[in-house]
């Protein structure tokens, strides 16, 4: 396919700004999660250009309508995801169409790369087939994913449509591929926009705001905290006229949030807890085993997300039955009869199982009562026994992260105290 090329003023003053709408009728109900406006907005960050509004509209034609003349009236430039599919509810391209008083052209590169995706299959549903209707003078955002097609398409001198489709993945591609340098060199900017994310954990959002109140008045670089589940971070900002002058002013200022909270500081941008304490076990040249028991497995996916996390994590058990503890971990029975499964020296018993069963460096074991049911007043929902076990000593940890918590929650508390532990022993041993 051809990549999109634009045939307005060689600028765009960024004046009237940039919006974003969503568009999707499962998006308002609720039936999954809008995860491309907020990965659109930072992406408009990193390249130095604000948004000023974000919309979400279901697949309704006349609502859809009154959104773009809306968007037309305020906006330089209006991005759009979703609705671009083959199906009737997929109305994006038709009602700007009709909006904009403008032809739908029959694109004959789209419908050769419809053919040549379908080439494996009996028969091409005839609906793909609308995915080849453009606007007339609008320009091609090839998908090279799947099957539906973005433009860029001008219906006047001071305004733009950029549409997406709605799959994150297609989106990120079409958008790497030809979105982000369009719009890198179509707008003016006067000012870069900077932007660096510092990660902390084992510190609240409270406790961490009460340390650098003045950090957090800044006005250039601005400092905002942003709470998670296990985690705080603070984005660092600056405008400045080069991107190596906005990086100058905001270095000084990480500097000073990392030596204020030292260990409670773990990583930047898109290190995660698994991503650091996989770099720091492969720089020891040592291994990790796990055996989990309320997690199910959250904290060997945590590990395996990382790329080439095998250099340093062999594996794990699920061992969610105590049949399972005692046949494959070895915990004797006395040991669970005694102080039960959740229990310091069950989740003990589990990580010297798992180490010497896969002869590694380090073992970490997790057992607690996630909810909503299970517990008692002895051993309430939320707690949780964390052993780590390294070459020549092991730790304990109790934590109670509250009877009110989700279950979700609490499993992804104790897999972020468990690699945050094991983060600061290996910090503490090195």
């Amino acid at each position: 396919m051809t990549q999109a090329t634009n045939n307005q003023p060689s600028t765009i003053s960024t004046n009237n700004g940039i919006e974003i709408l969503c568009i999707g009728s499962e998006l308002l109900l609720g039936k999954i999660l809008n995860t491309n406006v907020t990965w659109l907005a930072d992406q408009l960050a990193l390249i130095g250009l604000n948004h000023y509004f974000q919309s979400v509209v279901g697949d309704n034609s006349e609502r859809l309508k009154s959104c773009l003349i809306d968007s037309s009236k305020r906006s330089r430039i209006l991005i759009t995801t979703g609705g671009l599919g083959p199906t009737p509810d997929d109305l994006t391209i038709e009602t700007i169409a009709s909006t904009f008083k403008t032809k739908l052209i029959e694109n004959q590169e789209i419908i050769n790369d419809i053919k040549s995706k379908f080439r494996f299959s009996v028969e091409i549903p005839k609906n793909n087939f609308k995915q080849a209707l453009l606007p007339e003078n609008s320009k091609l955002i090839p998908n090279f994913t799947g099957t539906a097609p973005g433009i860029i398409y001008s219906p006047s001198k001071d305004f733009t449509i950029i549409t997406l489709p709605g799959v994150p993945s297609e989106m990120k591609h079409m958008w790497k591929q030809t979105v982000r340098d369009w719009l890198s060199d179509h707008f003016s900017r006067e000012e870069v926009i900077y932007s660096k994310t510092l990660k902390f954990t084992g510190i609240s959002e409270s406790s961490l705001a009460e340390k650098i109140p003045k950090l957090l008045q800044n006005k250039n670089p601005t400092v905002a905290p942003y709470a998670s589940l296990g985690e705080v971070k603070l984005r660092i900002t600056a405008n400045a006229k080069t991107a190596k002058k906005a990086s100058s002013l905001i270095q000084p200022i990480e500097t000073k949030l990392k030596n204020t909270f030292e260990l409670n500081y773990y990583g930047s941008e898109n290190e995660t807890l698994a991503s650091i304490v996989i770099d720091l076990l492969r720089k020891r040249k040592e291994k990790l085993s796990v055996a989990e028991s309320c997690t199910g497995g959250s904290l060997s996916a945590a590990l395996t997300e990382i790329p080439c996390a095998s250099d340093a994590f062999v594996g794990g058990v699920v061992a969610y039955n105590n049949y399972i503890k005692q046949n494959i971990l070895g915990v004797p029975n006395n040991l669970l009869e005694k102080h039960g499964a959740v229990s310091e020296q069950v989740a003990k018993a589990m990580a010297i199982g798992i180490k010497n069963t896969f002869r590694t460096d380090w073992s970490i074991a997790i057992s607690g009562i996630a909810g909503p049911s299970g517990g008692s007043s002895l051993k309430p929902v939320g707690l949780v026994e964390i052993v780590i076990f390294g070459q020549t000593s092991y730790q304990s940890i109790q934590e109670h992260f509250g009877s009110h918590r989700e279950r979700n929650q609490i499993q992804k508390l104790s897999v972020v105290r468990a690699l945050d532990q094991l983060r600061l022993f290996l910090l503490e041993k090195s």
